[in-house]
C-alpha cells in the first residue's frame, strides 16, 4: 500500500512539473483567472489519485493532460485575440490620475481604500498627492509612478485602442486616428503604441515578425 502511494507520488509530482514547464509558469503571482482554476484542478486530480489506492494512475493523468492543451489553448487563442485576453484577463485599471484618486473605478471593481492605502505604504508612498499614476495590474499589484517616473500609456496593443486609457488622457479616438495617418498607418499594421512625456512610440507588427 505505501509502495503504491510512495510511486504515485513521484510519478504525478514529475508528471505535473513537466506540465508547468510546459505551460511556462514561474510563479504564483503570475497566474491569470485561467491557470489559476487548472491550477486547484491539477491539485485536486493529484490528490484524488494519491488518496484513492486502488484507483489507477492514468484516471488522474489523462485529465491533468487534458487541463494542460486546454489551457495552452486559451493563452494562444489570448496571445492573437486582444479581445479575448481582456475578456480573460480584464485590463490594468487607472486607480491614481494626478494625484486623484477615481472612487468611481476603486467601486466598480471592488477595491476598497483601505487596499489602495496599504498597498501604496508597502511601496513607500505617504502621500496620494505625490503619486502622478497607479495601475492596478491584472495580478492584482499596484503599480506606482511618481513625477520622477512616468507612466507610459498604452494607447493601442496589438491592433485595437485601449479605449480606457484614452479617456484618462482625456483625448478621444479622433486622437488617435491622427496620429496613425500621420505615420501613414492602419490600426491593424500597429503592433504597439504608447504615449509618454508627450511623444508617442509606435511599435509596428512587421518590425517583431
Amino acid at each position: 500500500m505505501y509502495i503504491n502511494i510512495i510511486f504515485k507520488t513521484l510519478i504525478l509530482y514529475v508528471y505535473i512539473a513537466i506540465c508547468y514547464r510546459i505551460m511556462g509558469k514561474k510563479e504564483v503571482g503570475q497566474l491569470g483567472i485561467i491557470d489559476l482554476i487548472v491550477s486547484i484542478l491539477i491539485a485536486e486530480l493529484a490528490a484524488m489519485s494519491i488518496e484513492e489506492i486502488d484507483r489507477s494512475i492514468f484516471v488522474s493523468l489523462i485529465p491533468i493532460a487534458i487541463l494542460v492543451i486546454l489551457q495552452i489553448s486559451l493563452s494562444f487563442l489570448a496571445l492573437k485575440s486582444s479581445a479575448f485576453r481582456k475578456f480573460i484577463d480584464g485590463s490594468p485599471q487607472v486607480i491614481i490620475n494626478k494625484g486623484k484618486v477615481d472612487f468611481k473605478q476603486m467601486q466598480k471593481i471592488r477595491y476598497s481604500l483601505d487596499d489602495l492605502i496599504s498597498q501604496l505604504r508597502e511601496q513607500g508612498v505617504k502621500n496620494i498627492s505625490d503619486v502622478n499614476y497607479a495601475i492596478l495590474e491584472n495580478n492584482g499589484k499596484l503599480s506606482v509612478f511618481n513625477d520622477n517616473n512616468v507612466y507610459p500609456m498604452p494607447i493601442i496593443i496589438d491592433g485595437t485602442i485601449d479605449v480606457d486609457t484614452i479617456k484618462n488622457m482625456k483625448k478621444d479616438l479622433n486622437w488617435v486616428y491622427n496620429i496613425l495617418e500621420k505615420n501613414k498607418l492602419k490600426l491593424k499594421d500597429v503592433f504597439y503604441a504608447f504615449y509618454t512625456k508627450d511623444k508617442t512610440y509606435i511599435i509596428r507588427k512587421n518590425e517583431i515578425d
